[in-house]
């Protein structure tokens, strides 16, 4: 790995069976302040065919992520996802439509799976003070709606919040 590469002090590791560069590649055309920023490949011997990529080091919106290509050892589940804090319905309704295409899944409550089997969660910037108004009546109006819906939708939240 460079040298010149800054490495923040955690850093999110993916774990993928073989298909680390496809979604590694995909990944980084979904949010600005993205790259690739450093890879290693499998030489003879490891784990999955000679050349096929090993780790990338890569920028998600200015956030680093690691990814390995390590065989089918272990999966992803639904227990760690990554949320993605959106400030419209437009941005919540392309990157949905991004992440579920080709093979990816739809959850509830504003959570998907993409094709690579990795957890999102697609949310509205306003989510946390919509849920958590002061007022449990409004939070709670909120709340109901959300459970309701797959892809969030942000007009519907705010407007269950306000009681219309």
């Amino acid at each position: 790995m460079s040298q010149a590469i800054r490495t923040q002090k955690i850093t999110t590791f993916l774990w993928f069976d073989h298909d680390a560069e496809a979604a590694v590649r995909f990944y980084v055309t979904l949010f600005p302040d993205s790259k690739v920023l450093d890879e290693t490949r499998w030489g003879p011997g490891g784990l999955v065919p000679a050349g096929t990529l090993m780790t990338a080091r890569f920028q998600l919106a200015g956030q680093q992520f690691m990814a390995l290509n390590g065989g089918p050892t272990y999966r992803f589940t639904e227990a760690i996802s990554l949320m993605i804090d959106c400030a419209t319905q437009a941005e919540i309704d392309d990157l949905w439509g991004k992440l579920t295409k080709d093979g990816g899944e739809p959850g509830r409550c504003g959570w998907l799976k993409d094709r690579f089997g990795l957890s999102w969660q697609v949310v509205p910037s306003v989510l946390g003070a919509l849920l958590g108004h002061r007022d449990p009546a409004k939070a709670g109006r909120a709340a109901a709606a959300m459970m309701q819906m797959s892809k969030l939708d942000l007009r519907r939240l705010q407007d269950a919040h306000a009681g219309r």
